[in-house]
């Protein structure tokens, strides 16, 4: 019959800890594994985790911060350039803003303001609104009749 007088773990579940300093026979004795001398020999020995003993510290060989970056506080943009819009023209979009460009899975992400550049030559007339325009996109723009408004 089973009771809390004779309940046991099954073999093999539970060990036994090595027992430390307890004669030659033990298997652990003489230095009980801490090694000979040394701080973390005695009792009450302890290095922190961050500790590098004799090596140079991990955050003295870091390099100090130094001036100011403005990189947070860039303003990033989607580019398009005037070569998908000749891909829209061909298609028979004449007024281009931020939802057709959308739509037609040019630009991905609708939170970005969007620049268009000017890298190709465009032949149709267009009517584009973007955030922000390069110069060269501008006279490409201009160059082919079109009109290009800028937020």
């Amino acid at each position: 019959m089973l009771s809390l007088t004779n309940v046991k773990p099954s073999n093999g579940s539970r060990n036994t800890s090595k027992r430390l300093g307890r004669g030659n026979g033990s298997g652990k004795w003489t230095y009980c594994g801490r090694g000979c001398k040394g701080q973390n020999s005695r009792s009450g020995g302890w290095v922190p985790a961050w500790f590098e003993w004799g090596q140079t510290p991990l955050f003295r060989r870091m390099p100090k911060l130094k001036g100011f970056s403005n990189a947070k506080f860039k303003t990033e943009y989607s580019i398009i350039n005037i070569s998908d819009l000749v891909i829209l023209a061909e298609k028979g979009i004449t007024t281009i803003n931020k939802e057709v460009l959308i739509e037609n899975k040019i630009i991905r992400r609708k939170s970005l303001p969007i620049k268009l550049l000017g890298q190709w030559e465009l032949s149709s007339i267009i009517d584009i609104v973007v955030d922000k325009a390069s110069i060269t996109a501008k006279e490409a723009v201009l160059k082919a009749w079109g009109k290009l408004e800028t937020k």
